[in-house]
């Protein structure tokens, strides 16, 4: 406790009686005394009243003196003085507290209250006078003033007074009051010409508003329109000034609309639309569109909205520049536009109009040119030119108009970093479409030597196919091929086909041979002539020796194909009938295979042959058949041996198959088929040396968890791992 720091409690157990937060309060509560509070004093006679108002004075004045300055005191004393009715007394406290603080808004109040609590109008006239004389920005004193004469019924005066307040300019609350006064006592026509002296005032929208639908609830709507107009007249055309007078236009049009006067109405939209821009005018294009909906015909409405739409889109627009998906919107929406006055059969110079508008949307939306040379942002711009060609193509069949499009499209496009295939292809259709091959020809080529991309090549391709003219492309290009074969395929001159396919594969340099062989094959095999099929994957395999081509030969010797096409019936509707495969000759496909990658001496592919013959054997042969290819697996064999450079052990791993070692090494396979005989024993938890295996068989538990790890210690499976 020396030291400030708190006592330790030893003992932390509950005390025996527990005290309530509600007990502590309490305890609190009863505890307080008393607070003390001054005795009551009845006043008996005149003398003991004296003396006691005498006291009060006393303390009171006593109070001004020390806080001269403090209004608070002073109310005090002159509203004591008031509830002892003296007035008089009161009257000269408060004269004495203005004279401290003359301006003081509270003060006055209080002398006007007090005069008027004790009913002397008249001095409370001349209180009201006097202050608004003095503060005659004060709106308080004026209300309570014009309040006063108008309870007196003195209407003449409390226009007199709102005369003297008007000439302060005040806000437009006391215009507005002073316009209730003369309604409330029917003097329409002095109100009227309050609010034009208002207006002169304060020529705002809204003043000029109100005494339009005052004019009209009144009756007189000639006088209505003459307010909106003079209003309409002083705001002038200016842009800037029309849209300031946006509430002035809806309103005068708003009232015509509830006069039935429609084509009023439409008028006043069109003329203050057409002076807006359509980004300032959403407020006023909402007002007309719901006018239009619900007194507009059908082609009035739809340019409503279209003019509502347009307004949108050019607010997206202001806020991004490069938003595409805006631009292609807000062409589409021009577009549709154009193609309905056309249905509606419009004059030529809407027309004309109308693709104006159109051609200035692709304008703006082609200027805004991506940043940087990444062909992810040239993406969606590029859809605009070519938007903007077909547009000038079809729609206006304006040709040189669309041939420049493409062209400054493609000389804008930076070819050397990135181009794009359709843009070319589309330009030289178009001139296909002008019957201009040779231009066209030229545009691909061109295409092609400064770009030359897969997809520009296919294009080429397939625009002379759709020509039936077949004298140029590349013979590297094995899509090319196999897209010339298929058009002869299409016109059933099979025999051109095998031609075309012989003369591609016969090819020295080719791209992607691998497509071409196989769409041969395809080709063949859809045909039903499984011989031929045969023979091509007789010379792939002499060519290149693949697994995937051993792999797909086995397989194709067992699937079904198609009876030749000799024997078909002509009814195309009918299934064509099948011919079942030979699982024979598959495997025998597949050991030819296997027999050849292990004189190549490939070990993996191997392995990836036995994976597929497995499954082959297991889904069409039978359990031997299936343990017949699963004794042909390898093993994992762990090698140790000693790097010469470090001179550290090092372990190695290779794939030991059966019947490599049996022909290499007798003895060492007879010592790894014991050991596998001894591991499969020792999981399976017998104690005896099995026979000697056929082969690796022991190495098919390759699950399991090897019980000894010495004995398997340089033995493991090729499917379980390492193990």
């Amino acid at each position: 406790m020396q030291d400030g720091r708190a006592p330790r409690i030893k003992n932390r157990a509950p005390a025996a009686v527990q005290v309530t937060a509600e007990q502590l309060l309490r305890d609190a509560q009863e505890r307080q005394e008393s607070q003390f509070r001054a005795p009551k004093q009845r006043v008996e006679d005149l003398e003991e009243l004296h003396e006691y108002r005498g006291r009060k004075r006393e303390e009171f004045e006593k109070r001004i003196r020390q806080t001269r300055g403090s209004i608070k005191e002073w109310l005090q004393y002159a509203n004591w003085e008031a509830s002892q009715s003296e007035f008089a007394r009161s009257r000269s406290v408060f004269e004495r507290a203005l004279d401290v603080d003359p301006r003081s808004v509270q003060l006055w109040l209080n002398y006007t209250e007090m005069e008027l609590k004790g009913r002397n109008m008249q001095h409370a006239r001349n209180l009201f006078d006097r202050a608004v004389t003095l503060l005659p920005r004060v709106d308080q004193i004026w209300y309570k003033y014009v309040y006063l004469e108008e309870l007196l019924q003195n209407v003449p005066g409390a226009r007199q007074v709102f005369e003297r307040w008007m000439q302060w300019e005040p806000d437009d609350k006391a215009w507005q009051a002073y316009i209730k006064l003369e309604h409330r006592y029917n003097e329409l026509d002095r109100a009227s010409a309050i609010y034009e002296r208002w207006v002169a005032i304060r020529p705002e929208p809204r003043v000029w508003v109100k005494w339009g639908k005052f004019e009209e609830e009144r009756g007189r709507l000639d006088k209505a329109r003459e307010v909106f107009q003079t209003a309409l007249e002083f705001f002038g055309d200016d842009e800037e000034q029309v849209e300031k007078a946006q509430a002035v236009f809806s309103a005068f049009a708003k009232m015509e609309t509830r006069l039935k006067e429609y084509e009023r109405a439409r008028v006043i939209y069109k003329f203050a639309l057409s002076r807006l821009s359509r980004s300032k005018s959403a407020a006023l294009y909402a007002a007309f569109t719901k006018f239009e909906k619900q007194h507009g015909t059908r082609a009035a409405l739809e340019n409503t909205v279209l003019g509502k739409r347009r307004i949108q889109y050019e607010d997206e627009l202001s806020q991004d520049g490069r938003n595409y998906d805006v631009w292609f919107d807000y062409s589409r929406l021009e577009e549709g536009a154009l193609r309905d006055l056309r249905e509606e059969g419009a004059p030529a110079d809407e027309e004309e109009k109308a693709i104006a508008r159109v051609r200035e949307i692709y304008e703006r939306a082609v200027g805004q040119v991506p940043p940087g040379s990444e062909k992810r942002h040239w993406r969606r711009y590029i859809f605009l030119w070519l938007n903007y060609a077909l547009f000038e193509e079809i729609e206006v069949k304006d040709y040189p108009r669309a041939r420049q499009i493409y062209q400054t499209a493609i000389s804008l496009v930076p070819h050397k970093v990135f181009t794009f295939a359709k843009l070319w292809i589309l330009y030289a259709r178009f001139e296909l479409r002008r019957l201009d091959l040779v231009t066209a020809r030229k545009i691909l080529g061109t295409a092609i030597g400064m770009c030359p991309k897969e997809a520009l090549f296919k294009g080429y391709i397939q625009l002379m196919f759709d020509l039936r003219e077949f004298d140029a492309f590349d013979p590297s290009n094995s899509p090319a091929w196999i897209k010339y074969a298929e058009l002869e395929t299409q016109l059933e001159d099979f025999a051109r086909t095998r031609a075309i396919f012989e003369l591609g594969v016969a090819q020295v340099q080719l791209s992607m041979p691998e497509l071409l062989w196989k769409a041969y094959v395809d080709f063949e095999t859809e045909e039903g002539d499984r011989e031929k099929a045969r023979a091509l994957y007789e010379r792939l395999i002499a060519l290149s020796g693949h697994v995937k081509v051993w792999i797909s030969y086995a397989l194709f010797e067992a699937e079904p194909i198609a009876v030749p096409r000799a024997e078909r019936d002509e009814d195309e509707d009918e299934e064509v009938p099948m011919v079942e495969g030979d699982a024979d000759k598959a495997r025998q496909v597949f050991q030819r295979g296997y027999n050849d990658l292990k004189s190549k001496g490939l070990k993996s592919e191997r392995v990836a042959l036995l994976e597929v013959w497995k499954t082959f054997e297991e889904k069409n042969g039978s359990e031997d058949d299936a343990a017949k290819v699963q004794a042909m697996f390898p093993i994992v064999s762990r090698k140790r041996r000693v790097d010469e450079e470090t001179g550290q052990a090092v372990e190695e791993w290779d794939m030991v198959f059966a019947d490599d070692e049996r022909e290499s090494n007798p003895t060492t396979f007879k010592f790894l088929q014991m050991a596998h005989a001894y591991a499969q024993a020792k999981r399976a938890g017998g104690t005896a040396i099995l026979p000697v295996l056929s082969g690796f068989t022991a190495a098919t538990s390759a699950s399991a968890q090897p019980a000894d790890d010495d004995a398997t210690s340089d033995v493991a499976s090729s499917h379980g791992g390492e193990e």
